[in-house]
């Protein structure tokens, strides 16, 4: 059961990781800037959800474009990071059958701190959004344009 979980784990990562690098070679004439977002809560309300972004965050970090990256998601970056940690701290576990972070992992405070910290940036991206932009070019993001 554990080992299904790790494996499972490994191959989420790498998807992760995979789909970005895909998008990244189909990106001609930059066309992830100007596309619609394929984010349901945004279709429907016209504003970013937590993790708007992040895919084109990834993207644009695999392309060397650090301040283009931070500036679709700031945690873009450190989702490839965690990404690239988890796919060798879950093959490591495979192979040694010994379990390694899981203090880390599994810490109540540590989630707290992360759940305030995306709360906190949420607010600050949407009101930044809602300062930079119109009643009508928020519309234009949702369905109901």
């Amino acid at each position: 059961m554990k080992r299904d979980r790790k494996i499972l784990g490994i191959i989420g990562a790498i998807i992760t990781l995979v789909i970005p690098f895909f998008l990244m070679m189909h990106n001609q004439n930059n066309h992830l800037e100007t596309d619609q977002s394929l984010c349901p809560f945004k279709m429907l309300t016209g504003f970013p959800c937590p993790g708007c972004g992040i895919t084109k965050s990834l993207v644009y970090f695999y392309e060397g474009d650090l301040y283009k990256s931070l500036h679709y998601h700031v945690l873009g970056p450190f989702l490839a990071l965690f990404c690239v940690v988890t796919i060798v701290v879950l093959i490591a576990e495979l192979i040694t059958k010994k379990e390694y972070f899981n203090r880390v992992l599994y810490n109540k405070k540590l989630a707290y701190v992360l759940a305030c910290f995306l709360i906190f940036y949420q607010i600050v991206r949407i009101t930044y959004f809602v300062e930079n932009n119109t009643y009508d070019s928020i519309l234009k993001e949702s369905i109901w344009k």
